[in-house]
């Protein structure tokens, strides 16, 4: 079944959401392993060009490791499923997206489901066994 102008909109937005989410883990494993002060970062570049809704307020959580989920990896990885099959069927090959819905998947097949997708952290330590501690 197609989906209209709402339902494309929305995947924009998880598209959107899902890497920029991936760049707030990213980043904040990079300042963990370059042993910067973590909250310091996120205050920093949350101010800055790099800033985003993300960063600003799943960031801190991301290095506190709290997973409480406000938007749950189980729903994620189903808008990301519907943003993939379109993507596909308007030819469109998008590796961000194609990313994405690998490291959330492998979340929810390792039983992250209901955490936030800030938990996405988890999938970055070892992509093969998301379910391993975070980065500290």
């Amino acid at each position: 079944a197609r989906i209209g102008a709402r339902q494309h909109t929305k995947m924009c937005n998880q598209i959107l959401a899902a890497n920029n989410m991936l760049g707030v883990c990213e980043s904040l494993r990079y300042a963990s392993a370059a042993g910067l002060d973590a909250d310091a970062v996120v205050r920093a570049v949350g101010a800055g060009a790099a800033g985003s809704w993300a960063m600003n307020n799943l960031g801190h959580k991301v290095v506190a490791n709290d997973f409480a989920p406000g938007f749950m990896i189980e729903h994620m990885a189903k808008d990301l499923g519907i943003a993939v099959s379109e993507a596909e069927r308007l030819g469109l090959e998008l590796p961000g997206l194609a990313n994405a819905r690998r490291l959330y998947d492998a979340l929810l097949a390792a039983g992250h489901g209901r955490d936030g997708t800030q938990a996405l952290v988890l999938a970055l330590d070892s992509p093969t066994n998301p379910a391993v501690s975070p980065c500290r």
